[in-house]
């Protein structure tokens, strides 16, 4: 084989699993430093920083997704191969999967979208902390992971500042916003729209973004926050401000 031809060949598996441990890593990396640049209240509640310990699944379908979640996957079997990492305090595990080792994702077609919900049906896995899909020809850069990194510390902080304002507002529903905060770690948009509609029963807003054919979790939370007073300072009717 002449070197030109061999440039051609794709990577093989060592050289693949190498450039994903080191795209998660950077992804981790950027979340940590974005995160540091928040209050310690807010990064204790994201989530990346409030696990205890951190299992991403690289599964190998027409995409590549990376799905990281607190639950145990289980001990390696067959040709299963696994990686641990740490940074900054967060310690994972990234484990590898293609239709070698798990045959349903052979099964999946993603000829015009990345197929979310069936990679985590393929793996077992219903609690989400992030779930991103490196599409064919995008590559694995740092430079690409950085942004990833960043988007997600970013929008995390955002859900955690939001469901802190809700708490602080809603006196003697807190365990209500609790279980919501879950429900949005879960990914269970139908679950946040019952627990929404509970916590503010009688905002329009919210009934709105509630009974959505397929209810979008950030506006459920937006609304949220708009019928407990919005983002600003906020004090409740009858204080003696305005």
């Amino acid at each position: 084989m002449t070197e030109q031809q061999a440039q051609r060949q794709p990577p093989g598996p060592e050289a693949m699993r190498a450039a994903v441990a080191g795209y998660v890593q950077e992804i981790h990396r950027a979340y940590v430093d974005q995160a540091a640049t928040f209050s310690p209240g807010v990064r204790g509640r994201m989530p990346l920083m409030a696990a205890s310990r951190i299992t991403v699944a690289a599964a190998a379908a027409r995409n590549l997704h990376l799905l990281a979640t607190t639950e145990p996957l289980g001990p390696l079997r067959g040709q299963e191969v696994a990686t641990e990492s740490e940074y900054g305090g967060v310690s994972w595990q990234l484990r590898f999967f293609d239709p070698v080792v798990l045959p349903d994702l052979g099964l999946l077609e993603e000829r015009d979208a990345p197929a979310f919900e069936e990679v985590k049906r393929a793996l077992g896995v219903g609690t989400v902390l992030y779930h991103v899909v490196a599409q064919p020809g995008a590559g694995l850069s740092a430079h690409q992971a950085t942004h990833v990194g960043t988007g997600l510390a970013n929008g995390h902080s955002a859900a955690a500042r939001d469901f802190e304002t809700i708490r602080s507002r809603v006196r003697g529903r807190e365990s209500l916003v609790d279980e919501l905060a879950g429900a949005a770690v879960a990914g269970l948009p139908h679950a946040q729209a019952l627990l929404a509609r509970q916590i503010s029963p009688y905002d329009e807003g919210v009934r709105a973004a509630c009974e959505a054919d397929s209810p979008d979790p950030e506006a459920i939370r937006r609304a949220l926050v708009a019928a407990v007073g919005g983002r600003r300072q906020w004090m409740p009717a009858g204080s003696g401000h305005e």
